[in-house]
């Protein structure tokens, strides 16, 4: 097999068997397939085991705040519509520290891949319960005996309450199926929602691959309709909750403009296309006199 171009060839630091090697290796293959190129991609991290991705990869990555990392990703893409802008983070630093910015991304429609590795902990800190951790589950801060009292968050579900136009989700066990909904959500037109379960092997053991093998099924082999916003919605209610972990595209809807297309000032020329407009020296001393003497 050749060499992928998107291999940064350095060896990831994860704990073996950690849902991440599959999650890297699903993503640069799925790159390589849309046929771009590593200076054409960017990825922008959260804090976490997730944020390392972009280390592993050859291509231009930035990390970000705990929980900013999609306020970054906007500023890139409106500065360069042309780029694949993509964002990894976990499910704390995507639904819970940075749960604003999630929602906000989805009404604006941002032409970016939000990719969240939803492991249902904590993993980066030691195991502490996320937005996500199921109810009755014990962990370092959860309240003994019961576990974790809070519900879940159920993020699909919220996002296409918002009329997100690309929500999925995926996972770990399977490679082939994380591929291909990459690949799909690599081509669509606005914000796409790819929820990837991921297996964390340290600190939420029960859900390991055979769990996910057992638990998970295809929405497409079931032959769902990814146009019928409400069936979306009723099969983003089934997990958290049932037994059953549905995966693949839940809704996709390419005929809404994204973020960047509706912005005049970048319409016909992107910001890093447009020239430098630079002050007058006298206009710098004058702020400067104004503001810091």
């Amino acid at each position: 097999m050749a060499e992928n171009p998107f291999d940064g060839g350095s060896r990831p630091t994860w704990c073996r068997g950690c849902g991440n090697f599959g999650i890297l290796n699903a993503l640069q293959r799925a790159l390589n397939d849309a046929g771009l190129e590593p200076h054409e991609v960017i990825m922008i991290t959260g804090i976490g085991q997730s944020g390392k991705t972009n280390d592993y990869m050859k291509i231009t990555g930035l990390h970000g705040l705990h929980g900013r990392p999609l306020p970054v990703a906007t500023g890139f893409k409106l500065a360069n519509p042309k780029m694949k802008v993509i964002v990894g983070h976990g499910d704390g630093d995507g639904y819970g520290e940075g749960g604003n910015h999630f929602l906000h991304s989805v009404r604006r429609n941002i032409g970016i891949i939000d990719m969240v590795h939803n492991n249902q902990v904590y993993a980066l800190t030691r195991g502490q319960f996320s937005p996500t951790t199921l109810e009755g589950v014990a962990t370092p801060t959860s309240p003994p005996p019961s576990g974790v009292v809070e519900r879940p968050l159920n993020a699909l579900s919220l996002a296409l309450s918002q009329a997100c136009t690309f929500v999925a989700r995926t996972a770990t066990h399977d490679l082939r199926h994380m591929q291909k909904i990459m690949g799909e959500a690599l081509k669509h037109r606005g914000y796409a929602l790819l929820e990837v379960m991921q297996v964390c092997v340290t600190f939420n053991r029960r859900m390991d691959f055979d769990f996910y093998r057992e638990h998970t099924y295809d929405l497409q082999e079931e032959g769902h309709d990814t146009g019928d916003h409400e069936a979306a919605l009723a099969k983003a209610f089934e997990y958290p909750g049932g037994e059953r972990i549905p995966i693949g595209i839940f809704y996709q809807d390419e005929s809404v403009p994204a973020y960047e297309e509706r912005v005049e000032v970048i319409r016909e020329q992107s910001l890093v296309e447009q020239p430098i407009r630079a002050r007058p020296q006298e206009d710098y001393r004058q702020l400067v006199e104004e503001f810091m003497v």
